[in-house]
């Protein structure tokens, strides 16, 4: 269960236990226009490991398709365990994502998932003509619809939106970073606080960082709302560098461990 849900908070920001509930503060300024923070052909690959245990890795690729006629971008995110990990809870998850070029937004995702045992095949067609989410069950053959809120995000498409159309210019600390997102069939509210600024050492050298706290639901995995640590690089790129969850026993951590076709230079401050 813990690894099912940490990668996924790796790849995503966020995982299977959004926080819900309704929150007050500042609301931190989005805007419309695109930064371009990505091209067609980025790969990004993270290892998840307890201290120096590796439990698995997940790997997120951008690449070009076509919907209806329209040319697109398809991030596809992989996570599977490895090692003994691979022996105790083996997950095999394959997410896939198609979203406009110019405003990030999903037209269709799929989440085709094998979680010790249980398993998942589903495909959503987006219609925001009628703020609908149209709903394939592939493995239990039913097609259902839900309501959607009018700037819905999916799990990838998130990271994508964040990178994107988000002007980091214009935090400030404590500021609320707030999205409405659509996962497994429900409407969430997700928000992240900016802590700062922060220094981070990395197997390429140390990185200047935005720190943020996503909000998450404790319970059985987390040790409390607050457990969630996130580390943004402070360039264009704007890519997560490393995460840190605090657990009911120890932390799971997870970091970024190879990248390649970036279209910005990734700014690395050399060790002394």
């Amino acid at each position: 269960m813990r690894l099912k849900i940490f990668w996924s908070l790796t790849v995503f920001f966020i995982g299977f236990q959004i926080n819900a509930q309704s929150y007050s503060g500042v609301k931190a300024p989005f805007i419309n226009k695109s930064f371009d923070a990505f091209k067609t052909g980025e790969s990004l690959k993270f290892r998840i490991h307890y201290g120096l245990f590796n439990a698995s890795y997940a790997t997120l690729n951008l690449e070009e398709d076509v919907v209806n006629g329209k040319n697109v971008f398809k991030a596809t995110a992989i996570g599977r365990t490895t090692g003994i990990a691979r022996w105790f809870f083996k997950v095999d998850d394959i997410y896939k994502t198609f979203f406009d070029k110019d405003l990030v937004q999903p037209i269709k995702s799929t989440r085709n998932i094998y979680e010790g045992g249980y398993t998942k095949n589903v495909e959503i067609n987006y219609d925001y003509s009628s703020n609908l989410a149209n709903i394939n069950d592939i493995k239990n053959s039913k097609l259902s619809s839900v309501k959607i809120e009018q700037n819905v995000q999916d799990l990838i498409s998130t990271f994508y939106f964040l990178r994107n159309h988000f002007d980091v210019n214009k935090l400030k600390k404590n500021d609320f970073i707030r999205i409405n997102i659509f996962f497994d069939a429900e409407n969430y509210p997700f928000r992240m606080k900016f802590l700062g600024y922060e220094d981070v050492y990395t197997k390429f050298g140390i990185i200047n960082c935005l720190k943020f706290r996503p909000y998450i639901e404790s319970g059985r995995v987390f040790r409390d709302s607050e457990s969630l640590t996130l580390w943004v690089s402070n360039d264009k790129n704007k890519l997560p560098v490393k995460i840190e969850a605090g657990l009911r026993i120890g932390s799971i951590e997870a970091d970024l461990e190879e990248f390649r076709g970036l279209k910005h230079p990734f700014k690395i401050k050399l060790n002394e």
